[in-house]
C-alpha cells in the first residue's frame, strides 16, 4: 500500500509539472499568436460598429438664390435656405444596436474557437517532441547495450566461442540504430521549429519537456458536454443575429419621419407703407417617407427564415462531426492505453530472456543471434510503448478540445 501511495503521488506530481509547463507555453502562444490577435482586432471593430449603429441620417442643408425674384405683397423674395433631418421609426436605432451587438458576439466566439485550436496544436506538437526525445534516449541506451554485447563477442572470439561474423553483425546493428538516432534528431529540430512557430518565436529556442507522462485510467465523458462547445454556441449566436436582423428589417419597413425648416428672406417694398413690409418667411415642415413598394423587406424576411434553417442544419451537422471526433478519440485513447500495457508486459518478458542469455554467457555458452533477436524485440517494445503514450496524450488533447475538460 505504501508503494502504491508513493507511485500515485509521483504520478500526480509529474502530471502537475506537465500541466504547469504546458500552461506557460499555452499562455505564451495565446499572447503572441497573430491569428488570435487578428480575431481580437475584428472583435474590436465589431464593438465599434455598435457605436456606429446609433447614427442618424445626414442632416440636409440647402441654399438657393432667386435669379428672377418673385414679387409678393410684402416684398420680393431674395433667396431660400432649408434644413431637414430625417428620423428612423421608433425603436429602429435600438434594433440596429442589438443587431450589431449580436454580430460582435459571433466574432468573440471566433476568438474562443481559435484559442482552442491553438491549444490542440500546441499540445500535439509538445507530445510529438516528447516522443522523439524518448525514442532518442531508448536508441542511445540500446546502442550502449550493443557495445556491451560487442565486447562480450570479442572476448568470446578470443576464446573460440564465437565468430567474427557475430561481432560484425553487432556492429552493423549499432550502425542502424545510430542512423535512426540521427534521423530522429532532424525530426526533433523540425518539430521544435513548428512548436516555436505556434508560439510565434524564434524556431531554435529550446523546449523544456517533462521526464515522463503517466498513463492512467480515464474518467467517463458524457456527450452532453458538447452543448457548451464554442463551435456549437457560435451557431446559436448566428441564429440570434438573424433574429435581430429580422427585427431590424421590420423596423426599417416602417415610415421615416422628417422635420425641417425653410427660411426665405424678403426685401422691403420701396415707397409703400404696409404691415409686415419686408417680413421674412419662416416655414417649419414635417415629412413622411413611406415604403409603399416594400417587396425588399418581404424578401429579406424570407431570406432570414431560410438563413435560420440553414444555421440549424449546419449546427446539427457540426454536432454530429464533433460527436464522431469525440467517440473516435475516446476509442483511440483506450486502444493506446491497452497497447501500452501490452508493450510493458512484453518488455518484461524480453528482459527476462536477456537475463537468461547473460547467465548462459557466465556458464560459457551464448548465441549472439539470440542476443540480436532479443535486443530487436526490446527496442520494438520500447518504441511501441513510447508511441502508445504519445497517442494516448494526443487523443486526450482532442478530447479536451471537444469537451474543454
Amino acid at each position: 500500500m505504501k508503494r502504491i501511495m508513493i507511485l500515485l503521488l509521483g504520478m500526480i506530481m509529474v502530471s502537475a509539472a506537465n500541466a504547469q509547463t504546458l500552461d506557460s507555453y499555452i499562455q505564451e502562444a495565446e499572447n503572441n499568436n497573430p491569428e488570435i490577435q487578428a480575431f481580437e482586432l475584428r472583435y474590436n471593430i465589431s464593438k465599434e460598429k455598435i457605436e456606429e449603429a446609433d447614427a442618424l441620417p445626414n442632416t440636409e442643408l440647402s441654399a438657393g438664390v432667386f435669379v428672377s425674384e418673385p414679387e409678393t405683397r410684402t416684398g420680393a423674395q431674395k433667396a431660400r435656405f432649408s434644413v431637414k433631418q430625417m428620423l428612423p421609426w421608433f425603436g429602429t436605432i435600438t434594433a440596429r444596436e442589438n443587431y450589431a451587438s449580436s454580430l460582435a458576439q459571433v466574432d468573440y466566439l471566433d476568438i474562443a474557437i481559435t484559442k482552442r485550436k491553438l491549444h490542440l496544436s500546441v499540445f500535439q506538437s509538445y507530445y510529438q517532441l516528447f516522443a522523439i526525445k524518448e525514442k532518442q534516449k531508448v536508441l542511445d541506451e540500446n546502442i550502449q547495450l550493443l557495445k556491451t554485447y560487442e565486447r562480450l563477442a570479442l572476448t568470446s572470439v578470443e576464446v573460440g566461442k564465437a565468430s567474427a561474423v557475430d561481432v560484425l553483425r553487432l556492429q552493423i546493428r549499432q550502425n542502424e540504430l545510430e542512423e535512426n538516432r540521427l534521423v530522429l534528431e532532424h525530426e526533433y529540430h523540425a518539430e521544435r521549429t513548428k512548436f516555436n512557430n505556434l508560439l510565434n518565436r524564434e524556431g531554435s529556442i529550446a523546449i523544456e519537456l517533462v521526464d515522463s507522462l503517466p498513463i492512467y485510467e480515464p474518467t467517463e465523458i458524457e456527450q452532453s458536454v458538447l452543448e457548451v462547445h464554442p463551435e456549437l454556441e457560435k451557431y446559436d449566436r448566428l441564429y440570434e443575429s438573424v433574429t435581430q436582423s429580422e427585427l431590424l428589417n421590420q423596423k426599417e419597413a416602417n415610415p421615416n419621419l422628417g422635420f425641417g425648416l425653410d427660411y426665405i428672406p424678403v426685401a422691403d417694398r420701396a415707397g409703400m407703407n404696409l404691415s409686415d413690409n419686408g417680413k421674412d418667411i419662416v416655414m417649419p415642415m414635417v415629412s413622411l417617407s413611406i415604403p409603399i413598394f416594400n417587396n425588399k423587406y418581404k424578401s429579406k424576411t424570407v431570406q432570414n427564415e431560410l438563413r435560420q434553417e440553414e444555421i440549424n442544419a449546419q449546427k446539427a451537422n457540426r454536432r454530429n462531426l464533433l460527436e464522431t471526433v469525440l467517440s473516435d478519440a475516446i476509442n483511440s485513447r483506450e486502444a493506446a492505453r491497452i497497447k501500452y500495457d501490452t508493450q510493458l508486459k512484453n518488455l518484461e518478458r524480453a528482459n527476462d530472456a536477456e537475463e537468461i542469455l547473460i547467465k548462459n554467457y557466465e556458464t560459457g555458452t551464448i548465441d549472439f543471434n539470440d542476443v540480436l533477436d532479443i535486443q530487436e524485440l526490446q527496442l520494438k517494445f520500447q518504441m511501441n510503448g513510447i508511441e502508445a503514450v504519445k497517442n494516448y496524450y494526443e487523443q486526450m488533447s482532442i478530447i479536451n478540445y471537444v469537451t474543454n475538460q
